[in-house]
């Protein structure tokens, strides 16, 4: 038991499931020591979780991947699990997903395997009470950054959080919740790096299916198909951002995401867009994968209208 689960009263970890970690929105501008960005892999799915509680889109939350997750309420709260298909019961009730529920203390909460996707966010009124480890509770474990101790939950572990009396139930449309069932087209933006890749090879990579691997973590997801060949082996380490498309030797790509290295040497033949990589990371092992290059521009018109979207989505009540 950690010294805050000791002095302090929220959720207790009856069964940490597989890969359980906290989250916030994410470490940003600490590159510059080394550290990575962490936080949710499917911002979407982090952020409606937060809002159906009522909490600012940067409250700590938890991200459950592919389930098992057992929690005992200490407190009287409201919880929403939102994401990867889980079945989800409160004292052996089941219960929909995407919408508010009220906990009491001594309720326990159980989300079972996921059969659609595999990253699920639990959510509480308030936000989990978690210390912050150079401005923000985002658990990288790569780098035993973040949450209760740098690592994912384990059984016993408390999830400090503040009692509530009374909550508003609410519930996000089904028409308005993602599909995780499909596999997807991913938007790129080609890098100037695609000099390193003849117009042959960019044709292949953009006209052909990849197929996720079981050797893809949140660090990235490393991809099988036709491989593309850059004309160099290397170049000189450079920062890595968000949805970095590296090719290394094997002519396999790697799209990098949050818990990526910071900076690397491999030649990238561009970047996926940031609202697509939600979508990559909720695929399981041998789901299919194709890019569609778009400009600068449309990249940027699409994450406003998403926003914007976003924010004019309404929740009704529940």
């Amino acid at each position: 038991m950690t010294d805050q689960a000791a002095n302090k009263q929220g959720f207790k970890v009856v069964q940490p499931g597989l890969m359980t970690l906290i989250q916030d929105a994410g470490r940003y501008g600490q590159h510059g020591i080394g550290l990575t960005v962490g936080g949710p892999l499917d911002g979407e799915a982090f952020r409606w979780a937060n809002r159906l509680v009522g909490n600012d889109v940067n409250a700590t939350a938890l991200e459950a991947s592919f389930g098992g997750l057992v929690l005992q309420a200490q407190v009287d709260s409201a919880i929403a699990l939102t994401g990867a298909e889980t079945p989800l019961t409160i004292n052996g009730q089941p219960k929909d997903q995407w919408r508010t529920h009220a906990v009491k203390a001594g309720d326990e909460i159980k989300l079972g395997f996921s059969t659609s996707g595999c990253r699920a966010y639990l959510a509480v009124v308030g936000g989990f009470d978690i210390p912050h480890s150079f401005g923000s509770a985002a658990t990288v474990a790569r780098e035993k950054v973040g949450g209760l101790k740098g690592d994912k939950l384990a059984a016993g572990d408390v999830l400090a959080a503040s009692a509530v009396k009374e909550v508003e139930l609410k519930l996000l449309p089904e028409w308005e919740r993602p599909d995780y069932s499909a596999d997807v087209s991913l938007r790129v933006i080609l890098g100037y790096q695609q000099a390193a890749f003849t117009e042959l090879q960019v044709a292949r990579f953009l006209s052909s299916e990849y197929t996720t691997t079981d050797r893809s973590d949140r660090m990235g997801y490393r991809l099988e198909g036709p491989e593309v060949k850059p004309s160099i082996d290397g170049i000189l380490s450079e920062g890595i951002c968000h949805g970095a498309i590296q090719v290394p030797a094997d002519g396999q790509p790697i799209v990098l995401l949050n818990d990526r290295q910071t900076i690397g040497g491999y030649p990238k033949i561009g970047s996926v867009l940031s609202l697509d990589t939600g979508r990559l990371a909720q695929l399981t092992p041998g789901s299919k994968v194709r890019f569609e290059a778009i400009n600068i521009d449309e990249a940027h018109n699409i994450h406003m209208l998403s926003r914007y979207r976003e924010n004019a989505t309404r929740m009704v009540r529940g």
